[in-house]
């Protein structure tokens, strides 16, 4: 039986369909795409209507792909909004366009569910052994910790600190200047502090969203994407640190020249979000971290 899920978020908008085994979620497809929905939704408070009109043509295509696995699994398909639409002032109005134009119902997650489907998405996966593993989504808006061990999710939260709403607060010049890079480090620093989390020792870091898998396909020269590659692929802290230093030198156009397969709607955001993982493996005082294809996508048609 196939189902499917996407997940609107404030940069990317993610399709998955699956199918429903004895051994679990076996992925048949999945699509991405940029609109960048949260756009200057950290300064402004609402979704601008080019913003809105970039996701409702991804939903159409979508709606689309979905068809083609028959009318069932389009009127089951579950589909989610986070930071951005959370925070929003003219929420209601997307989601009565969205409902009225594509005729999807969407479920706006709290940040707590957007974490805990988030943990069941990164662990289903991810080869992750470990009574203590924290899995960290580095979203446009928010980023989640998630807590739990190889069997179950048990806690998490969500913070507000984003690859898209960092870079629109403290990134702005292209390249950023270094103060600005140090003004976005100690936010950052701050923000963790705030929430009094505390990890026991050994904690397994398993590493979601956009950031974490471009970071390992760009480390393993990885064109075309395989994702194959991607999940269970480990990275250090040492990798993390020279990765910053170089993309902190470079104005968005020479990314996408450098790395177009990953780099086209991602290169202004990219360095925040490396900023953010940086900060959180330092937070959390480990070293290494595995990445993980999965997330909110997954999970939400797990639970």
């Amino acid at each position: 039986m196939y189902t499917a899920s996407i997940d609107i978020g404030t940069n990317s908008v993610l399709l998955l369909i699956v199918e429903q085994t004895e051994l679990g979620l076996q992925v048949h497809e999945e699509v991405q795409r940029l609109p960048r929905l949260g756009a200057m939704v950290d300064s402004n408070g609402i979704l601008a209507r080019q913003s809105i009109d970039r996701v409702l043509e991804v939903l159409t295509e979508y709606a689309e792909i979905i068809q083609t696995y028959g009318d069932g699994v389009l009127k089951k398909t579950r589909v989610t909004a986070t930071s951005a639409v959370r925070d929003a002032a003219n929420k209601n109005e997307f989601l009565s366009l969205v409902k009225e134009i594509v005729g999807f119902e969407i479920q706006i997650l709290s940040g707590e569910e957007e974490a805990k489907y988030t943990y069941l998405g990164a662990i289903s996966q991810t080869k992750v052994e470990s009574n203590s593993i924290l899995v960290v989504d580095i979203g446009g808006g928010s980023t989640e910790l998630a807590m739990g061990d190889s069997s179950q999710w048990l806690r998490g939260i969500s913070v507000d600190m984003g690859c898209v709403r960092f870079n629109e607060r403290y990134l702005v010049h292209n390249p950023p200047y270094q103060e600005e890079i140090g003004e976005c480090r100690r936010s950052i620093e701050a923000l963790l502090e705030s929430t009094k989390l505390r990890f026991p020792p050994n904690t397994q870091v398993v590493t979601v969203s956009g950031t974490a898998t471009s970071l390992a396909a760009i480390d393993q020269q990885l064109f075309p994407y395989q994702l194959s590659r991607i999940n269970n692929y480990r990275l250090n802290t040492d990798k993390l640190a020279k990765s910053i230093e170089i993309f902190s030198l470079h104005t968005y156009e020479q990314l996408i020249e450098l790395h177009p397969e990953v780099m086209q709607g991602r290169a202004d955001v990219f360095l925040a979000g490396l900023l953010i993982l940086e900060g959180v493996l330092r937070f959390a005082s480990v070293e290494e971290f595995i990445v993980s294809s999965g997330g909110i996508r997954h999970g939400i048609l797990l639970s």
